[in-house]
């Protein structure tokens, strides 16, 4: 998770209580909550003064805050960050919602329909924003490649990955190439470089080329020129977002200007890829709660995210977007499970 923030030393346990209690209802209702509505739901004996006392120590600590308009209150992102941290109870994905995510991200299938479907799920099981940071293509294994003259200059190469995605790319040469030459180096790469990674492929070849004498100096050397183009990492889309028009109807985002903000956040996506970045390398789930993400387009929101893991390599970051006001309890589990069974589904090997 994000930052810990560290319990006030004097949050004794019916503290702790009605804080959790005050905030559960709050997600709950959506309305800031008084000390008659916490007398009812709290199940403590103390009276309705003892609860303001209470609430207004909290208040005093910047975990509550009291609206003008209500004499309720509700909680900052201090609060929710100590109530996602210590007081929240999260239990495993019921068994059915996690067949669901198994059926419909089956093991095997292509990497792109994969990662649109672990979004468009993310938003239909918790109804807000699913979001899934795409994989860098070069973190995948090299299958196979063909060479295709196309004129004097340009050159058609064809990659295949071991995911079984197959991605087009024209070269431009510095000189031009028969079809001999051509399948010569594919034949090279193929018979060497199958099953390893493009950024160790590009590294290996050049390393043998300083190495390389006489005969297989020649080769060796349209081979390179070839490959510095054909698998340098391609331009891609770095974010799969859906559900975005989810947020129209959440009470808490009716604030146009808010709105107009986070859809172009939405847009851009480059807030949203950096978010997703800086939690690629931490294990588990991680809340950012409004301000927390340090960004002013998504203040106004929450993000819990986790990466997804396939051959023991994270290849990307996925997660759910929504209001601060959101039922943690009910997405921290979505999200977890989503990037497990997604890992383990990349991690399969492909349908032929």
């Amino acid at each position: 998770m994000a930052s810990r923030t560290q319990l006030p030393g004097d949050l004794d346990p019916r503290a702790r209580h009605l804080l959790r209690t005050l905030i559960g209802r709050y997600i709950h209702d959506g309305e800031p909550v008084g000390s008659q509505t916490l007398a009812r739901h709290a199940g403590l004996d103390i009276s309705p003064a003892t609860i303001r006392n209470i609430l207004a120590d909290l208040e005093e600590g910047g975990l509550l805050s009291s609206p003008h308009t209500s004499a309720g209150r509700i909680p900052t992102t201090q609060g929710y960050r100590v109530f996602v941290d210590s007081l929240l109870q999260v239990r495993s994905l019921p068994e059915g919602e996690l067949a669901r995510l198994r059926q419909e991200l089956p093991a095997g299938s292509g990497t792109q329909a994969l990662l649109g479907s672990a979004s468009e799920l993310l938003s239909a099981m918790t109804h807000f924003v699913g979001v899934v940071g795409v994989p860098k293509r070069e973190q995948f294994a090299f299958r196979h490649i063909d060479f295709v003259p196309l004129d004097a200059q340009r050159v058609l190469a064809i990659l295949v990955f071991a995911d079984n995605d197959v991605q087009n790319r024209i070269l431009h040469t510095r000189r031009p190439y028969d079809a001999g030459e051509l399948e010569r180096a594919a034949n090279y790469l193929n018979q060497h470089f199958a099953g390893r990674p493009l950024a160790e492929i590009r590294a290996r070849l050049v390393q043998e080329l300083n190495n390389a004498r006489s005969e297989m100096e020649t080769l060796l050397a349209h081979t390179v020129e070839l490959a510095e183009q054909a698998l340098a990492p391609g331009v891609e889309d770095d974010v799969v977002l859906a559900g975005q028009t989810r947020l129209m109807g959440v009470q808490d985002l009716s604030d146009l200007d808010r709105l107009r903000d986070l859809f172009e956040a939405f847009a851009r996506k480059r807030e949203i890829l950096q978010l997703l970045e800086r939690t690629a390398r931490a294990p588990g789930v991680r809340i950012f709660i409004g301000e927390e993400t340090g960004m002013a387009p998504l203040e106004s929101v929450s993000m819990v995210t986790a990466p997804y893991v396939a051959g023991g390599r994270v290849l990307g970051v996925l997660g759910v977007i929504g209001p601060t006001r959101m039922a943690y309890d009910r997405v921290i589990p979505v999200v977890q499970a989503a990037a497990d069974v997604l890992g383990a589904a990349l991690e399969a090997p492909p349908k032929d």
